[in-house]
């Protein structure tokens, strides 16, 4: 299989910014599949390369955010975006499964597979890949 191209980096880590600051996700909750918040988008994972968002990152669990736990979500699990929510394909106990996010592993191309295989989606740089719609940066 093909290596990324370009390395993967928290959108709060960058000097990029949402082409429409209305479409910024950041912040808004993620309903899963049957109708249930798992949490909250606390950051997005951006391509540098290509200037694509690849990656939710999901704050779920805890209380008032004490305890929280973050996990990766592949955008191609997004299915609709409203001004308040990110609907996505996947139930809540498929997150919670999820390969946990560790800062250390964020460059590693196996950690990004591995979430890519739990959710059922082949890597963005596997040949044929077709970015889905969601909102650009820049």
């Amino acid at each position: 299989m093909e290596e990324p191209i370009g390395t993967l980096t928290p959108l709060s880590d960058t000097d990029q910014m949402i082409a429409d600051p209305e479409q910024d996700v950041r912040g808004r909750a993620v309903i899963d599949c049957n109708g249930e918040k798992v949490g909250t988008v606390a950051d997005l994972l951006v391509d540098t390369a290509e200037n694509h968002v690849r990656f939710l990152r999901v704050a779920h669990g805890g209380i008032l955010g004490i305890g929280a736990v973050s996990s990766f979500i592949p955008v191609d699990a997004v299915r609709r975006v409203t001004d308040d929510e990110v609907l996505i394909d996947s139930a809540k106990d498929r997150i919670a499964g999820a390969p946990p996010y560790d800062p250390d592993l964020v460059d590693q191309n196996d950690y990004y597979e591995k979430i890519y295989g739990h959710y059922g989606y082949p890597p963005y740089w596997a040949p044929g890949y077709m970015y889905p719609p969601f909102p650009g940066i820049r």
